[in-house]
């Protein structure tokens, strides 16, 4: 089976196809196939493409970038094993300029886990600002790393106007079907993670490598290792009742009531961002149409991979389906992922309740307005919450997902932005 080629890919060899106006970011959580990606995009260009993984001794490149160049030393110092500083990305960038200038094609230079080089920001910020000055240059220039809050701290205070960014995020239901054989249960339950899919049939070995390849670090080398945080075992115990209480609504103080520390709410709603810029809850704020009483509401904690709540679940997939109130948590917060991970642009997403009535999620794209209510088991349907948000807002559009509604596999086979379309 060859490897899945995702839908940014086509972007990402556009703009190499382009004259190279900006740096390249590309970005997303951990193992949503960034490195992947950026050799998929070298195997189609007929042009030299250097990929240096900052991490390893060894550059890779594709059979029309040589890595022989007529500086010995140069050669020899970058496959020995240095110090990767800013000189070491100083000689390395000089050496693709060379590439670039040799070829009329232009060259690529692709440095992935950047975030590991000290100073990488400032340094690159130098050599990408030395580049514009020379107008025949073509040497493209793509970013990438599995640390997203130390990524986005440095593009956007030290290169701010001089990137442009290609977003990843976590795998949907038809990307996991065609690569893997999902169907929308098994989907469901163990989520949109590549990597941990071989492992699906040894639930033991599958929640092993989503707990210790995936959360552990994602907490440990994302989140604490790059950002001050002042209660890291709160952090760690948010996160795992945020990923146990997905799907639902709630205050910030039960929260702390829960967690049985003496933080406050504001501390508590600046860690769920930190969670959520990483790629592992999000807290959807309740709609309202006016901003300050949007900031102020409950959030619903939603994961954003479903493979997160099942894994710090006691359930087995089978144990799953066959607890109906869990199982309908878990397609509920399938759909809420769905819709994040596959909503481009200006589009956001957000809950509605007023008591006693609610919607699960709420679509808004300037004017637009798209509610959904999820239901797992197919029946008839109470659409009471989406009348009473239509009586609210109506120019909203409304639509029950499950039941005698939109079928599921419709739904999760459908990118959000499309339901603005219909």
């Amino acid at each position: 089976m060859g490897l899945f080629e995702r839908r940014q890919l086509a972007t990402l060899i556009e703009r190499l196809n382009e004259p190279p106006h900006r740096l390249i970011w590309l970005t997303g959580p951990r193992q949503v196939g960034k490195t992947t990606m950026i050799r998929q995009a070298r195997d189609r260009l007929r042009r030299p493409f250097r990929l240096v993984p900052v991490d390893q001794p060894e550059p890779e490149t594709s059979p029309l970038g040589r890595v022989l160049l007529p500086d010995d030393t140069a050669v020899t110092a970058l496959r020995e094993p240095s110090q990767r500083d800013a000189r070491w990305l100083v000689r390395v960038w000089e050496e693709a300029r060379l590439e670039a200038d040799r070829s009329e094609q232009g060259s690529v230079l692709a440095l992935d886990e950047i975030q590991k080089v000290p100073n990488w920001s400032e340094a690159v910020k130098g050599l990408w600002d030395a580049d514009r000055r020379h107008e025949r240059r073509r040497l493209h220039v793509i970013l990438s790393g599995s640390a997203p809050l130390l990524m986005q701290s440095g593009l956007t205070e030290s290169l701010a106007g001089r990137f442009e960014p290609i977003q990843l995020r976590h795998w949907t239901f038809m990307e996991m079907s065609e690569t893997f054989g999902f169907d929308l249960g098994k989907y469901v339950y163990f989520g949109g993670y590549p990597g941990a899919a071989k492992f699906i049939g040894d639930h033991d070995r599958w929640r092993g490598y989503v707990l210790r390849a995936l959360i552990e670090p994602n907490i440990e080398r994302d989140i604490l290792a790059m950002q001050r945080v002042d209660k890291p075992a709160l952090l760690k115990r948010l996160f795992e009742v945020s990923a146990e209480a997905s799907g639902q609504i709630l205050a910030y103080t039960k929260m702390l009531g829960q967690l049985q520390d003496a933080g406050n709410t504001t501390t508590l709603a600046r860690y769920l961002d930190l969670l959520e810029k990483v790629g592992l809850v999000a807290g959807l704020q309740n709609y309202s149409g006016g901003i300050a009483r949007r900031r102020a509401s409950k959030p619903k904690l939603n994961v954003l991979n479903t493979a997160l709540m099942s894994a710090q679940s006691s359930y087995d997939f089978e144990d799953a389906q066959a607890d109906r109130t869990f199982w309908g948590r878990l397609v509920e917060c399938a759909a809420g992922a769905h819709l994040w991970n596959t909503a481009t642009g200006r589009t956001r997403l957000w809950y509605w309740r007023r008591n006693p009535d609610e919607v699960d999620f709420v679509m808004e794209r300037g004017p637009h307005l798209v509610a959904f209510e999820v239901k797992s088991r197919e029946r008839q349907a109470d659409r009471r919450g989406l009348e009473e948000f239509r009586k609210q807002f109506p120019q909203a559009r409304t639509e029950l997902v499950g039941g005698d509604g939109v079928p599921l596999a419709e739904f999760f086979s459908t990118p959000a932005n499309d339901w603005f379309k219909k």
